[in-house]
């Protein structure tokens, strides 16, 4: 049977996300180009995209709930359904599986005791979401897991255990490259265009490491050190060895 119109927004909450649409529509020269930034807007009120949510970005582009739906369910960054705090992503595409990537989110799902698809996906706590994900241009470091679209390189079963169990104890987990993890709700704010609110977020960046850049610098006739990528059982230069990271000591020798 169809389902009856998806409820409004509280009047509290349809005045805060009306006053933040109205800044991100006055950044684009056509209204309709504004839906995926208030797709992420959704996300970061409730988690992940509603009926009612598709139903505010609609009457607020002067669209159809149908031009909505089509664009919230072929963009896998926008969630159907709710889920945890932390999106915990594996990548399993050709390099990364081959690297150990399926053998990690296979170590994941038994640890945490979550299946494959739907709600089964999100820890009882609703602290973790563990997803397969698409590659994320960082092969480089495979297996490469990814929270909240941060990056976690050289990873293996052990490491990613140690991982989520960090995250769901609210002990503090620094991603490989870029900015401290902020909340799945934070992280769509920010993808919404909102202005990140992490001390030196920016500065931290995300960009790629040196294996990534191989490439670049012999096009510019520079000299490589012998090691460009940290072997998992290293740590690298810079980083506190009484830190615990996904790449210390209980890697050592793989």
């Amino acid at each position: 049977m169809p389902e009856l119109p998806a409820p409004d927004y509280p009047a509290d909450v349809r005045a805060r996300l009306d006053a933040d649409a109205k800044e991100i529509i006055a950044r684009y020269p056509d209204s309709r180009s504004a839906l995926l930034p208030l797709l992420h807007l959704v996300q970061a009120e409730e988690g992940h995209v509603t009926r009612t949510g598709m139903r505010w970005c609609a009457e607020t582009l002067g669209l159809t709930t149908a031009e909505v739906t089509a664009v919230a369910t072929f963009y896998t960054m926008y969630r159907r359904r709710a889920s945890g705090d932390y999106q915990v992503g594996v990548c399993t595409n050709t390099l990364c599986a081959v690297m150990g990537g399926d053998a990690i989110f296979e170590a994941l799902k038994e640890h945490l005791g979550v299946g494959n698809q739907g709600s089964d996906m999100t820890t009882a706590d609703g602290k973790v979401t563990l997803e397969h994900i698409e590659c994320n241009a960082a092969c480089d470091f495979a297996p490469v897991v990814m929270v909240n679209w941060e990056f976690f390189d050289n990873q293996t079963p052990e490491t990613a255990k140690r991982l989520v169990d960090d995250l769901r104890d609210g002990r503090a987990v620094e991603p490989t490259r870029g900015a401290r993890l902020c909340t799945f709700k934070e992280t769509a704010r920010i993808l919404a265009g909102f202005p990140d609110p992490r001390p030196d977020a920016v500065e931290a960046g995300g960009g790629a490491g040196p294996a990534s850049l191989i490439g670049l610098r012999l096009a510019r006739g520079e000299a490589l050190p012998p090691r460009v990528v940290h072997p998992r059982g290293a740590i690298p230069p810079g980083q506190n060895t009484t830190d615990k990271t996904p790449t210390d000591e209980n890697t050592e020798g793989e």
